[in-house]
C-alpha cells in the first residue's frame, strides 16, 4: 500500500483540548508549520496544521496516534475473549494494518508496530486453538452420529419374530429427529464423513421399512385366515350351544377353546365381536348344562343320604378282625351302593373316597396275608435261618477257643461279631415265624 499523503487540517477541525504529550514527544513542527514524525532512524512528514500553534499542530497528529493506538489495544483485550471469534480479530487486524501502515501520525511508532506483531501472534495461537475445538467437536459430533446410525442398524438387524414394532418404529424416527438436529447445529461433519454416515443410517432405516411393511402386508393376510378360521370355530360354538348330549358336548367345546387358542390373532375388533359370539354360546350350553345339574342334583339328594348310611356301614368294618367275613359283609354292602344310585355332583368325590378307603384296607390285609403264605419267600426266610444258625455256632466255639488261649484281643472281636449274627439270627426268625416257620 502506498503512503498516505500528509494531511493538512481544514478550517472546521476542532481545537485540540486533550493532552497527547505523551505521544507529541515523538514528532515535530519546522518554521514552515510542517510535522514530521521520528520513523526508523531517521523522520517522516505527516502534514500540516494551518493557523495552529506547533503545540496545537503536534497535539492533533499526536491524538490521531492515540485513537489508532487504543483501537489497537481494544482489540488486544477482545483477543483474550473466549466469546471472541478469530475471524472477528482477524477482520479487526486487517483494517488496523490499513490504517497503521505508514500513518500520518506522530507517536511510538515502534509500540504500536510491536503491539499489531502480539495482535498477530495471538491471532495465530486462537487459530490454533479454534481448530483444535473445532477437531475435537467434530470428533464428538461424529461419534455421536455413528451412535445414532449404529442403533438404527441394530434396530434394523431385529429378527423379525422378535422385534416390537410400535417401540422400534418410534425409536427410528426419534433417531431421524437426533440427525436433523445435529445437521442443524454448529459443528459441521466433512463431507465425505457426513455422507458415508447417512448412506448407512438412510440403508438401515429403509431396511427397516420395507421388513415393517412386509411384516404388516403378511399379518393383514394371516389375520384374514384367523379370522376365517376363528368364524367356522364361532358357527361350530353356536350349532352346539343348544344340545343337551352334556358329557359329547363339554368335550367338544374344550376342543374348539383349544383350537381357538391356537389359531392365533385377527385384528382386534375383529377378535373381540368373534370372541364374544363364541363366548356366548359356550356361555348358553353350559348354563344349560349347569341347570340340567343342578336338577340332578336336587333328585339325588335322597341316594345321598342312602349312601352315607351305607358307607358308616362299611367303615363300622374297620379295623379288619376276620378277614373272611369283611369281605363277605363287603360285598352285600357295595351291591347296595351301586344300587343306591347317583349323588349331588359335589358330594361324589366325599362319598367315592370314603368307601375306597374300606375297600383299600381289605385289599392291603389281603395282601399281607398273601405274602406271609408264600412258599418261596417262607423257604428263603427259613433257609436265611439256618445259615445264620450256623455261623452263630462257628463263632461261639471261635470265641471259645481265643478264650483258651488267652487271645483276649480276638475273642472280643469275635464276640462283637457274635452279637451282630445273633441280632440277625433273632430278627430272621421273627421273619420266619410271619410266615408259620
Amino acid at each position: 500500500m502506498a503512503p498516505r499523503p500528509p494531511v493538512t487540517p481544514g478550517p472546521d477541525v476542532p481545537a485540540i483540548t486533550t493532552d497527547h504529550s505523551a505521544s507529541a514527544a515523538f514528532g515535530r513542527v519546522d518554521e514552515e508549520g510542517k510535522v514530521y514524525v521520528t520513523d526508523g532512524d531517521g523522520e517522516r512528514e505527516v502534514g500540516s496544521y494551518p493557523g495552529a500553534t506547533p503545540e496545537q499542530a503536534l497535539q492533533y497528529f499526536a491524538r490521531k496516534y492515540d485513537e489508532l493506538f487504543a483501537s489497537a489495544s481494544l482489540l488486544r483485550q477482545r483477543l483474550d475473549v473466549p466469546d471472541v471469534s478469530a475471524k472477528e480479530i482477524g477482520d479487526g487486524l486487517k483494517s488496523l494494518r490499513e490504517h497503521a501502515q505508514e500513518p500520518n501520525v506522530v507517536g511510538d511508532l515502534p509500540a504500536l508496530s510491536a503491539l499489531i506483531t502480539e495482535l498477530e501472534e495471538g491471532l495465530t495461537a486462537k487459530r490454533q486453538v479454534e481448530s483444535a475445538e473445532r477437531a475435537e467437536a467434530k470428533k464428538v459430533a461424529g461419534a455421536e452420529r455413528e451412535a445414532i446410525v449404529a442403533e438404527a442398524e441394530t434396530i434394523a438387524a431385529q429378527p423379525i419374530e422378535k422385534v416390537q414394532w410400535k417401540q422400534s418404529t418410534a425409536r427410528m424416527r426419534a433417531l431421524l429427529d437426533e440427525w436433523k438436529s445435529h445437521q442443524r447445529g454448529k459443528v459441521r461433519l466433512d463431507k465425505d464423513v457426513e455422507s458415508a454416515l447417512w448412506q448407512r443410517f438412510s440403508k438401515a432405516r429403509n431396511g427397516f421399512d420395507k421388513a415393517r411393511r412386509s411384516h404388516f402386508a403378511h399379518l393383514e393376510v394371516s389375520r384374514g385366515e384367523v379370522k376365517s378360521a376363528k368364524e367356522d370355530l364361532v358357527a361350530q360354538a353356536e350349532r352346539l350351544s343348544t344340545s343337551t348330549d352334556w358329557n359329547a358336548t363339554a368335550g367338544a367345546f374344550k376342543r374348539l377353546m383349544d383350537e381357538w387358542r391356537r389359531a392365533g390373532r385377527a385384528g382386534r375388533n375383529d377378535d373381540d365381536k368373534l370372541w364374544e359370539r363364541f363366548r356366548s354360546a359356550q356361555d348358553a350350553f353350559f348354563n344349560a348344562k349347569d341347570a340340567e345339574v343342578a336338577k340332578e342334583d336336587e333328585a339325588n339328594r335322597g341316594n345321598l343320604e342312602v349312601k352315607e348310611a351305607i358307607l358308616a356301614e362299611a367303615e363300622a368294618l374297620l379295623p379288619i378282625k376276620d378277614l373272611d367275613k369283611t369281605k363277605a359283609a363287603l360285598r352285600g354292602i357295595q351291591d347296595r351302593w351301586e344300587a343306591a344310585g347317583k349323588v349331588p355332583r359335589a358330594d361324589v368325590g366325599r362319598m367315592e373316597k370314603g368307601m375306597q378307603r374300606v375297600e383299600q384296607a381289605v385289599r392291603d390285609l389281603e395282601d399281607k396275608k398273601w405274602s406271609n403264605t408264600n412258599p418261596e419267600l417262607s423257604a428263603r426266610a427259613s433257609s436265611m435261618v439256618i445259615q445264620l444258625e450256623s455261623k452263630v455256632s462257628e463263632l461261639r466255639d471261635d470265641v471259645d477257643k481265643a478264650e483258651a488261649k488267652g487271645d483276649t484281643s480276638r475273642a472280643a472281636k469275635l464276640r462283637e461279631q457274635l452279637e451282630a449274627q445273633q441280632a440277625w439270627l433273632d430278627q430272621a426268625r421273627k421273619g420266619l415265624d410271619e410266615f408259620g416257620g
